[in-house]
């Protein structure tokens, strides 16, 4: 099938199964978070916790990919990484990122906005020792984000560390572990008819969390 601008231009959906109503929502953005990604799970969305997360080098040019929630609280959202990934780096030199979801099933998506800081080693730990074995071997063997010449070099490698650790436990590579995202500002998005979309915004300010309605 050729794509052409006409199917672009004319690619479009009317939201029309949900409204977001001020009386509605949570005054705490992370309760009003845990609604709505229980409805997520119970709608059997595929992967409910994959996430965009976008980040930025020192001279602000930006970077984006999917990554996968693995905790949530009043502190903020948690991933794990290698540290040394293109993430890692730039997350090193510009502590700042922004998290995506986007549920479609639900016409949902969630934008929030804040500072980074790296987990606990033992948080981090905890969470490595709870992996199946064969992705706590990926984590060692993959030199994330580099560039590698053949994928038979981590397959071989891979096979190598299944037989050495296949009765041990595996150590936790000090080049990987767990990221928190502290939000600053957290918007719920619900696509309604005419994109004429309902936004929700929360923004720290002085410790407090203030709502705002955006227009779409």
């Amino acid at each position: 099938m050729e794509i052409t601008k006409e199917i672009l231009e004319n690619l479009r959906q009317d939201y029309r199964s949900e409204q977001l109503n001020d009386n509605d929502i949570s005054k705490n953005p992370i309760k009003q978070f845990e609604k709505w990604f229980s409805e997520a799970i119970t709608a059997e969305i595929f992967e409910p916790n994959a996430m965009t997360l976008a980040t930025a080098d020192k001279s602000g040019k930006p970077n984006a990919r999917i990554v996968l929630l693995k905790g949530f609280d009043e502190n903020g959202f948690s991933f794990y990484t290698n540290y040394l990934s293109t993430k890692g780096k730039e997350l090193k030199k510009n502590p700042q990122a922004c998290l995506v979801f986007f549920w479609a099933e639900l016409e949902r998506q969630v934008r929030i906005e804040g500072k980074v800081e790296k987990l606990s080693k033992e948080a981090s730990e905890k969470y490595f020792h709870s992996r199946p074995k064969g992705s706590q071997i990926g984590a060692i063997v993959s030199p994330q984000s580099q560039i590698i010449t053949d994928r038979k070099l981590l397959e071989a490698k891979v096979e190598e560390l299944t037989t050495t650790y296949q009765d041990k436990t595996i150590p936790k590579p000090a080049h990987w572990g767990g990221y928190i995202v502290k939000p600053t500002s957290i918007e719920f998005w619900q696509g309604r008819t005419s994109r004429l979309h309902d936004r929700i915004k929360y923004d720290l300010i002085n410790g407090k969390w203030q709502t705002n309605r955006l227009a779409p």
